[in-house]
C-alpha cells in the first residue's frame, strides 16, 4: 500500500494526495476526479487519476537494486 502522490503545477514537486492505494489497484480504478490541498504553494489543486501515481516505499528500494 503506498501513498497516490501528483505533481504541484506551480513548484513540481511531488506532493501526497493524502489517499492510498496500491499499484495494481490504482492502476484498474476508474477515471475519477479529486482535489487537494498543497502545502508547498498553499493552495487546492484539481487532479485527474491520471495524472497521479502510487509511491511505494518498498518498490522504489527493489527499483534501486
Amino acid at each position: 500500500m503506498g501513498a497516490i502522490m501528483i505533481r504541484c503545477p506551480r513548484t513540481g514537486r511531488a506532493i501526497t494526495t493524502g489517499k492510498k492505494a496500491d499499484r495494481k489497484t490504482f492502476g484498474c480504478s476508474t477515471v475519477f476526479f479529486s482535489r487537494t490541498y498543497c502545502t508547498i504553494c498553499r493552495t487546492t489543486h484539481e487532479w485527474f487519476a491520471r495524472d497521479a501515481w502510487v509511491d511505494e516505499p518498498g518498490e522504489r528500494m527493489l527499483e534501486a537494486s
